[in-house]
């Protein structure tokens, strides 16, 4: 067998264990080493591969950006903003039908902004939203649906995890990546509010639910809006306006951001000692793991160059003569087959390094192909079998009334919802590069 027949094979083998169960950076560095190892005969090369591959990533000084933004959002959420924020949209959309589903669109768009979790987003709204629509009669497949479509916005909206894993994988500024994150971020989330307002208005039925003006003693004062509103703003316009500016890299707006999540967390007495140091401990954890992805992709991605398949797939594709609007289709086609059976994380890492050779060839940006890519991808976690975000809610419920068939039908329109709007950013580029222009 021929390198490039090998390491096509290996992509399979990766694939395929990652769908058996195997963890995913066990999948990608054995698979990856033993390619090496079979391709060129000396054991020894692929462990200097392993060893090189090891130390970049660690070295990388844009890596502190995980742990940093990682506790920024634990230390949120453990105080309690997404609570709060639900509580602020709630009063401004209860009077409309369909107006919880709206308010937790625009709460879980706020609370991506500091969290940069789908898995966290999908677990508080879940607590907070569903209970609070079931019990206004509202349809409960659009109950969960709502909370499932918006809990997505974590992986777009900045900062994201998924967009700093693309940043390694890509070798593209970190910063960059999350200031393109920021129109399309806002894109979905007024789309998923587009697509409730139209529900209510000619599907009444799917919605469901009863408006309720909310009684004046239960109403938010000034004051309360103000100290809920205004230290989660100072938070955003800071990290990512430090960022927007220039005044501050990555790695020191999510210094600055822990610093104020602390102070945050301290001024409103949520944060008790054990709860910081849980939240210490699950950083290093979340840390360690992503760590360990990037590591081991940096394997995958030397080991697909070392067999020269992302050359081969290149020229395959030239041969077939396809114009990028075909080449984009084909992805797009890959990636939804691809989020039915694997996470986010497994979909960027594999097939990112095999497709960034044919980008650079089309002139295209890496900055939009990441956003177009963390989008797709994205759409994975409302599709079965998998889709982590639908699993989390409904282990999170825990209410028998709701089936996870449920939470999938729910979770549909919103993923046909993220699909016109990535079909809209894969025909209009310049809305993903617009503010770094």
């Amino acid at each position: 067998m021929s390198p490039v027949e090998i390491g096509a094979l290996s992509v399979v083998a990766i694939v395929a264990l990652i769908y058996l169960g195997v963890y995913i950076p066990v999948a990608l560095a054995s698979v990856s080493f033993v390619t090496i190892w079979l391709v060129s005969g000396k054991p020894i090369l692929a462990v200097n591969f392993l060893r090189t591959a090891v130390v970049d990533s660690v070295t990388e000084y844009e890596f502190a950006t995980i742990p940093l933004f990682t506790f920024m959002g634990l230390l949120v959420s453990k105080a309690g903003i997404g609570t709060d924020i639900y509580r602020v949209m709630n009063q401004l959309f209860r009077s409309i039908r369909g107006g919880i589903g709206m308010a937790t669109v625009g709460a879980n768009a706020v609370f991506a902004a500091v969290t940069g979790s789908s898995i966290a987003s999908a677990s508080v709204f879940a607590r907070v939203s569903v209970p609070e629509m079931l019990k206004l009669d509202y349809n409960r497949r659009f109950a969960v649906g709502v909370v499932a479509g918006s809990s997505v916005l974590g992986m777009i909206i900045p900062p994201s995890a998924m967009l700093i894993i693309y940043s390694f994988v890509a070798e593209v500024s970190i910063g960059h990546m999350f200031i393109a994150g920021i129109i399309p971020g806002i894109i979905l989330a007024g789309a998923f509010i587009i697509q409730i307002a139209l529900m209510g208005r000619f599907m009444p039925g799917a919605v469901g639910g009863r408006t309720l003006e909310t009684p004046k003693h239960e109403m938010l004062g000034v004051p309360q809006l103000l100290a809920y509103t205004l230290p989660i703003g100072a938070l955003i316009f800071v990290v990512l306006g430090g960022i927007y500016t220039g005044w501050m890299t990555p790695v020191e707006a999510g210094a600055v951001g822990s610093a104020m999540a602390i102070a945050i967390a301290a001024g409103r007495r949520r944060m008790t000692l054990r709860g910081f140091w849980e939240a210490l401990l699950e950083t290093g954890h979340i840390t360690a793991a992503i760590l360990f992805l990037i590591t081991t992709a940096s394997l995958y991605a030397r080991m697909l160059g070392y067999v020269d398949l992302p050359n081969e797939l290149r020229f395959f594709l030239e041969a077939q003569d396809l114009s990028f609007v075909w080449i984009m289709v084909g992805y797009v086609i890959l990636m939804l087959f691809l989020g039915t059976l694997l996470d986010t994380a497994s979909i960027i890492l594999i097939v990112v390094p095999l497709f960034i050779g044919i980008i650079e060839e089309l002139n295209m940006s890496l900055i939009w192909f990441g956003i177009v890519t963390v989008i797709g991808a994205e759409i994975g976690l409302l599709t079965p079998p998998l889709g982590i975000s639908c699993f989390v809610i409904k282990a999170t419920l825990n209410d028998d009334r709701i089936s996870l068939k449920d939470v999938f039908m729910g979770a549909f329109p919103f993923a046909c919802v993220m699909l016109v709007v990535l079909i809209l950013l894969i025909r209009f580029p310049e809305l993903s590069i617009w503010l770094l222009q």
